[in-house]
C-alpha cells in the first residue's frame, strides 16, 4: 500500500526546489498526493478496508494543510504546484 523507495526518489528529484530538498511543502504534498492516489487504487478492490481508509483520510488532511500553509505564504509556488500535480479542477 506504500509508495517504494525508488518511487519516493524521483517525485523528490522531480518536485526539489534545490538540491537535496526532501522537506519543503512542494516535495512533502507529491510524496503525499502519490501515496494517495495508491491507496484510491487499493481500496477499489478492497471496499471493507475501513483501517486503511481511516489513514487516507489523515494524509488527505495532512496535504490540506500544507496546501493551506503554501497558500497563504506564497500563492503562486501554490498555484504552479497544483497545477502540476492536478489536483484541483
Amino acid at each position: 500500500m506504500s509508495i517504494t523507495t525508488e518511487e519516493k526518489d524521483r517525485v523528490m528529484k522531480e518536485f526539489a526546489t534545490k538540491e537535496g530538498d526532501t522537506g519543503s511543502p512542494e516535495v512533502q504534498v507529491a510524496i503525499l498526493t502519490s501515496r494517495i492516489t495508491t491507496l484510491t487504487e487499493h481500496f477499489k478492490t478492497h471496499k471493507k478496508d475501513n483501517h486503511g481508509r481511516r489513514g487516507l483520510l489523515k494524509m488527505v488532511a495532512q496535504r490540506r494543510k500544507l496546501l493551506d500553509y503554501l497558500k497563504g505564504k506564497e500563492e503562486q509556488r501554490y498555484l504552479d504546484l497544483i497545477k502540476r500535480l492536478g489536483i484541483r479542477r
